[in-house]
């Protein structure tokens, strides 16, 4: 298999002297993980609707709030 990386993002691998094998394969997981628990996760809302129903607009307007909440919370990366 073979990888390209466009120009930029090369010499700053290199400059960096970072292992571009292994940060290609902790990638590779975690984008086939992401991806799995993204499967996951809408099997079991899939599931859930089946025996609960959807839920009402108000329940929505709800949830939305909550998430809301959440990611104000969440601490934000910086750089």
């Amino acid at each position: 298999m073979q990888v390209y990386l466009p120009n930029d993002l090369y010499k700053l691998v290199k400059k960096s002297r970072l292992p571009a094998s292994e940060l290609l394969q902790d990638a590779v997981r975690a984008e086939v993980r992401r991806r799995e628990l993204l499967r996951e996760a809408e099997r079991y809302v899939r599931d859930l609707t089946a025996e609960v129903g959807e839920p009402s607009g108000r329940q929505r307007v709800r949830a939305s709030a909550i998430a809301q909440r959440i990611v104000r919370r969440r601490p934000r990366k910086t750089g």
